[in-house]
């Protein structure tokens, strides 16, 4: 049972690297004002037009490890060598207020966040294998042998799909963004209707 349930709606979304998660995500909040992004602390190097507290928080693994300590992620998770992390109080102080807050996380995090919080968790299929392939080796930010493990890790990802509330396939990104908001309205209206039912029982 979560131990927090928030009067936002938390959305959780999980992605095979490549398959446009960032992108999505991007799209999603320019269109939708009272969502918010939960910003991830990050030990790894940014990656060309990456910007510090926007994408990521880049910060030192001595520095991680130190937050760590201290409790302050609400989930982390090492992934290809680089810790990720999102962090609690910024997330949960935004949720209690109302505001809706999608986490873009790995399976890795997504399994913490859900023991911890009430919210929908969403994965992001690739169209296919060879799909994903082509759209990994054409960022060009990454060497060979560094994008063979990430597809070995999407098959991993792939196989824990089936734990998510909802499946979308990523094959057109405004498809995508359509099939997650039409998610988000469903999910809102049935929030809408539990409170609308605790406050009339609590009348009774």
């Amino acid at each position: 049972m979560p131990l927090f349930k928030p009067a936002g709606l938390l959305m959780v979304i999980s992605a095979p690297s490549g398959c446009g998660k960032t992108t999505i995500v991007n799209q999603l909040l320019s269109r939708n004002p009272n969502l918010a992004r939960s910003v991830t602390a990050t030990t790894r190097k940014p990656r060309k037009g990456e910007v510090d507290g926007r994408d990521y928080f880049f910060i030192t693994e001595r520095e991680f490890r130190e937050q760590r300590r201290k409790k302050a992620f609400l989930e982390w998770a090492q992934v290809f060598g680089n810790y990720y992390g999102t962090f609690k109080h910024e997330s949960l102080e935004k949720l209690r207020k109302g505001t809706d807050i999608v986490l873009a996380i790995d399976v890795q995090g997504a399994r913490q966040v859900r023991r911890k919080i009430k919210g929908v968790f969403i994965f992001i299929m690739p169209p296919s294998m060879e799909d994903l392939e082509k759209r990994l080796f054409s960022r060009e930010s990454d060497p060979r042998e560094e994008i063979q493990k990430r597809l070995e890790q999407a098959r991993a990802e792939m196989a824990c799909a089936k734990g998510y509330d909802y499946i979308v396939t990523n094959r057109y990104v405004n498809e995508t963004i359509l099939a997650i908001e039409n998610i988000m309205k469903k999910e809102k209206k049935k929030q809408m209707e539990k409170k609308q039912k605790l406050i009339t029982s609590s009348k009774n």
